[in-house]
């Protein structure tokens, strides 16, 4: 890793807000709806596609196709794809607020016993105001830590081989709600 990489990836986990997923999600049924489903009962696999939207409490899950595998503990993993003109999303409320982390990507793959999303190609993840950008993300709902890198070399994404992020200064917002403090 260059040392540039290194620093953003640093700054990024230093600065970032925290984000923990909303906690209630997990108990609560996980909810497909798709135009079409394929079972595979021996192994637990199941194909949804057509216009797929995933939801379990406050998180979304929306792709042209998404493949669920459910693991011999009972935990689910799915891959969410999008279409050339649409990507997959995803969308959770944070723990404790009314906010939102949402993201697209052309694959997002999601493990429900580690809750981590990974977002592949043309990737994107804004919580609050901060936003990053590049090929390859990792969310952890847990850590509330993000990964943001880009393929050696790789174009495609539109920002060249390098990672973008936006990183909104903490105390501005309270200012801005505050008139008093912010004087």
């Amino acid at each position: 890793m260059t040392r540039m990489l290194v620093l953003t990836l640093l700054v990024l986990a230093v600065t970032s807000a925290p984000a923990m997923a909303e906690r209630a999600d997990r108990k609560q049924p996980v909810n497909i709806e798709a135009d079409r489903v394929t079972i595979d009962d021996r192994n637990k696999t199941h194909v949804f596609e057509g216009k797929v939207v995933l939801t379990q409490g406050t998180l979304q899950i929306r792709g042209d196709k998404l493949v669920v595998t459910q693991g011999a503990d009972g935990f689910q993993t799915g891959i969410a794809t999008g279409t050339e003109g649409r990507l997959a999303t995803f969308r959770q409320r944070r723990e404790g607020s009314n906010d939102y982390v949402e993201g697209e990507a052309e694959r997002i793959e999601y493990d429900s016993r580690s809750e981590r999303a990974k977002l592949f190609v043309r990737a994107y993840v804004k919580s609050g105001g901060d936003e990053v950008r590049g090929h390859y993300i990792e969310y952890d709902a847990l850590s509330e830590n993000y990964v943001v890198t880009n393929a050696p070399g790789d174009r495609a994404a539109g920002s060249g081989s390098r990672v973008r992020a936006v990183i909104q200064p903490k105390g501005s917002s309270a200012a801005a709600d505050n008139p008093v403090a912010g004087q």
